[in-house]
């Protein structure tokens, strides 16, 4: 099957909310209750052309024309000057999206999408020391597991410690 990254559309935002407010589309890893925080910015972002920027942006992931997530990606950096800046990545699959191999291959592409357009020379992900699928995906994705984040992000009331991973330019 076909895995394609597209920009976001109108049509899109919908689907994309409705998957945000719902804790089974979003799955356990991706429930920070943003849902709650009142209405998303999304539709804006869209009529204003600014879903994609100099910072971050946001893409849909299709198998065989079906949406069956998102991915995005915000500005890190390393040092004050813009040659320290790199992308950190996510990704959220509806569970029909999940476990046939595409968040590894929407990663990749993302990753490379990033490599291609940007002058980055580090693209990071992390994701919860639970997430072993997740983990899997990074690593067949071309990405090297780096360590323990400790206590990194709030989520589902509590702290939870993450995974970093990263792919630099080198990596090919």
């Amino acid at each position: 099957m076909t895995v394609r990254l597209r920009a976001v559309t109108s049509e899109d935002v919908p689907l994309l909310e409705r998957w945000r407010g719902r804790p089974e589309d979003e799955g356990e890893f991706n429930d920070f209750g943003l849902s709650r925080q009142g209405p998303s910015t999304l539709r804006r972002s869209v009529e204003e052309g600014t879903v994609i920027g100099a910072d971050g942006g946001l893409l849909v992931v299709e198998v065989e024309g079906q949406p069956i997530g998102s991915v995005s990606w915000h500005s890190e950096h390393y040092g004050p000057n813009p040659e320290s800046r790199c992308f950190n990545i996510g990704i959220a699959l509806v569970p029909a999206g999940r476990g046939h191999g595409h968040g590894t291959a929407a990663q990749r592409m993302l990753a490379d999408y990033l490599f291609a357009t940007t002058t980055v020379n580090r693209v990071e992900a992390s994701t919860d020391v639970d997430n072993v699928a997740e983990q899997r995906a990074l690593e067949r994705a071309g990405f090297t597991r780096e360590g323990v984040i400790r206590g990194a992000q709030f989520r589902r009331g509590g702290w939870h410690d993450l995974v970093g991973y990263s792919r630099l330019r080198s990596d090919g």
